[in-house]
């Protein structure tokens, strides 16, 4: 199965309440003609999956309305007693439209799978296994030399010149060959799993690097409001209309945003730095990113995904060709105390009788001693260790995949929960705080409080985003992840020809 086909079955299930869900088809390949660089190529492909109900599922909300719709309500002339206020974005699509194209998801991808090392230990490591598939195969070489026999009795010596053969019998080469088949398509399958985890390595860091921007972009806006608050606080203290504790909540709330500005910048530098590392790119400077966040996703069925994912992972399939490996290497080793035949033929002259000759020798060792049974039973117990790890990787999607359902579940309802009813209670709040403060019946530090509330509940709402889209990038991924971890070259080596051409 190629990297494509790998997301096919999975596709299959595409939600159909869910607005951007498609289904990506593709051609199986045939493993033996399918050249490395093929497969490299190969994109990173989005897969979907059924909804639990047929209900559609509504799309994302704004977050509670814009600051600038919600933070407009200064009168023309505003006195000293009427909060003054300074709009700013709370990070959602309509601003992130407003922001420069900058890297996409799909341009880090592609650079990533160009540029990634593993990739290319991979690719080395896939040809290697072509290329002792091609080895064990081989059959043996003949021999060609001459002989001569009493030599030193003149007048009788014997000059002859052979040519020798070993004919190799019970479909031994054929056999070889099956077994470092497997072991190609192994590989490869371990090449698309690898893609896979890079893939999903870059959507995580892509979004936490998102999430973090768009912190960004919502903290510089809220700094001057709370710039704004300070010289508010300060202003109605000299008027005698407020007090010095308005002005040190101010000041607080103020030095809190500066600090939450930091902390944002520290994280999308780190986010940008691990990206760039797993695109093989570490010297890439930091640029805007485009995308958005979702503001809703589909219901997942975890169990048709969890049969799904099993039926499609390259994991699962790398295991099924290690199975197959080593059965065919079983296949392998009880044939081998079939005895090969030498032949040779040999022709001359005889100086005595003054006549040419011509000999002819055939000869095959006897298995008595010797009939593999050793490597037979090897054999046997690894192929009982081949289908007990495919039976490990199983039960590993299922619990890793039982992880990411509690991560995907709980941002769910943690976005539709703010989307539909934290925001719009925090932006009501607000509002009731300013109109409240105007009509002289609250303290200027009550809007302090509403306004950090409100902009508290737009920053968890990103977070609840961006764990919710690392969560989907899991899924898609087939809960692969480790785009640099060290490859594991289990391309074999050609063992099995020196075998073949060596009974004793």
């Amino acid at each position: 199965m190629s990297f494509t086909a790998g997301c096919q079955s999975i596709g299959n299930y595409v939600a159909t309440s869910a607005p951007s869900s498609a289904t990506h088809q593709s051609t199986q390949a045939n493993v033996p003609s399918t050249p490395a660089a093929a497969v490299v190529a190969a994109p990173v492909m989005t897969v979907a999956y059924t909804d639990k109900s047929n209900d559609e599922n509504p799309g994302a909300t704004e977050s509670a309305g814009s600051f600038r719709e919600i933070m407009s309500l200064d009168s023309p002339e505003p006195s000293l007693s009427e909060v003054a206020v300074v709009p700013f974005s709370t990070g959602n699509d309509d601003y992130i439209s407003e922001q420069p194209a900058g890297l996409t998801l799909e341009a880090i991808e592609s650079m990533a799978l160009a540029n990634n090392p593993t990739i290319a230990e991979l690719v080395a490591t896939t040809q290697k296994a072509a290329g002792f598939k091609c080895q064990v195969g081989l059959r043996a070489n003949p021999t060609v030399g001459y002989n001569a026999t009493q030599i030193a009795d003149r007048g009788t010596d014997q000059h002859t010149v052979f040519i020798s053969q070993t004919i190799i019998t019970g479909d031994k080469l054929a056999l070889n060959r099956a077994v470092l088949n497997e072991a190609l398509r192994a590989q490869l399958m371990q090449l698309e799993a690898q893609k896979y985890r890079i893939a999903t390595d870059i959507r995580i860091t892509f979004y936490e690097a998102l999430a973090a921007q768009q912190r960004v972009n919502l903290i510089r806006d809220f700094q001057s409001v709370a710039d704004k608050g300070v010289d508010i606080a300060e202003q109605l203290k000299e008027a005698q209309e407020g007090s010095q504790l308005e002005i040190v909540q101010a000041k607080v709330q103020k030095n809190e945003i500066d600090l939450a500005l930091r902390q944002a910048q520290i994280r999308f530098d780190a986010a940008w730095r691990e990206m760039a590392a797993l695109a093989g790119n570490s010297d890439m400077m930091p640029v805007p990113l485009q995308g958005t966040l979702p503001g809703a996703e589909t219901t997942l069925d975890w169990s048709i995904v969890a049969s799904t994912m099993i039926a499609s992972s390259p994991e699962v399939q790398t295991a099924q060709a290690r199975i197959n490996q080593a059965r065919a290497n079983l296949c392998r080793q009880q044939a081998q105390p079939i005895p090969n035949l030498d032949l040779q033929l040999a022709s001359g002259y005889d100086n005595g009788t003054d006549n040419g000759l011509i000999n002819f020798q055939v000869g095959a060792p006897i298995p008595v001693f010797n009939k593999n049974q050793g490597n037979i039973s090897a054999a046997r117990a690894e192929y009982v260790r081949a289908s007990r790890e495919l039976q490990r990787i199983e039960n590993s999607i299922k619990a890793r995949l039982a992880q990411v359902s509690r991560d995907y579940d709980s941002s769910l309802v943690a976005v539709d929960q703010y989307a539909n009813d934290i925001l719009p209670n925090a932006e009501e709040g607000l509002k009731l705080a300013e109109l409240a403060y105007k009509a002289g019946e609250t303290s200027f530090v009550q809007v302090l409080v509403a306004r950090r509330t409100y902009f508290d509940t737009n920053l968890q709402y990103i977070v609840s985003q961006q764990q919710l889209a690392q969560a989907r990038a899991r899924v898609d991924g087939f809960v692969l992840t480790g785009g640099l971890d060290a490859v594991v070259d289990n391309s074999g080596d050609d063992s099995l020809r020196g075998l073949t051409l060596s009974q004793q």
